[in-house]
Order: structure tokens, then C-alpha cells, then sequence
């Protein structure tokens, strides 16, 4: 399939879709006359990568993780390793902290609602 259906049976973009090839993170082939063509298994590589993007992943973790994950349901292959169980620790770890002082914002933002709503 070309790049204008795989944006579309994706919903990310052309240009998103050139920055992932250019980060390492999907492939393609091309045409005698140079226009990418993709799999049909570029599909589920493409949710993937924007799932781990949604879990707050950048894009050479992404491309750390992605030799070892399976495409279709974001399981590990056999190319899995303990020093990427320590890497994917690291980041679970980070994340948490985001999750965390993202609640705490939150729990501030409650406290004046609460309060500017009392005085209304």
C-alpha cells in the first residue's frame, strides 16, 4: 500500500509516517519511480508505535523496543532481552513519576475549583 492508505487506515500522518522510516521505527519499500510502498503488516507496526508513543516513549527508546516486540499484539518476540526488561523498567519507572506529579497537579487544580466554586 502506499503512504496516502497507511495514513489513512491509521490515522497518523504522511508526515508522521516519514518521520517513524526516518527515526528507524517503520519501514518501506520503493517503487521504480522512488514512492514508498508498506506491508500490510506496516498497519499494526504503525498503532504500535503510536501506542508506545501515547505510553510516553520517545523514539530511540521506540526503536530499542520494537525489534523485540511482535507487531500484531505488542508482545515480545524471542529477540527479547534482560537488558531491555531493565531498560523498559527505567522508563515504567519515569512514567510512574509523570503519573504522580500529574495527580498531584491535579489534586491543586481540584482544590481551587473547590474553592472558587464555594464563592460563587
Amino acid at each position: 500500500m502506499r503512504i496516502g492508505e497507511l495514513a489513512q487506515r491509521t490515522g497518523v500522518s504522511e508526515r508522521s509516517l516519514r518521520y517513524y522510516e526516518t527515526q528507524g521505527l517503520l519501514v518501506s519499500d520503493r517503487t521504480p519511480g522512488g514512492q514508498r510502498t508498506y506491508s500490510e503488516r506496516a498497519v499494526d507496526r504503525v498503532i504500535l508505535i503510536q501506542e508506545l508513543y501515547a505510553a510516553g516513549l520517545h523514539s530511540p527508546k521506540i526503536a530499542e523496543l520494537l525489534p523485540c516486540m511482535r507487531d500484531p499484539d505488542g508482545a515480545p518476540n524471542d529477540r527479547a532481552t534482560p537488558a531491555l526488561v531493565t531498560s523498559l523498567t527505567a522508563e515504567r519507572a519515569r512514567i510512574n513519576k509523570l503519573i504522580a506529579d500529574l495527580t498531584r497537579s491535579r489534586a491543586v487544580l481540584d482544590d481551587v475549583i473547590e474553592t472558587a466554586a464555594r464563592e460563587l
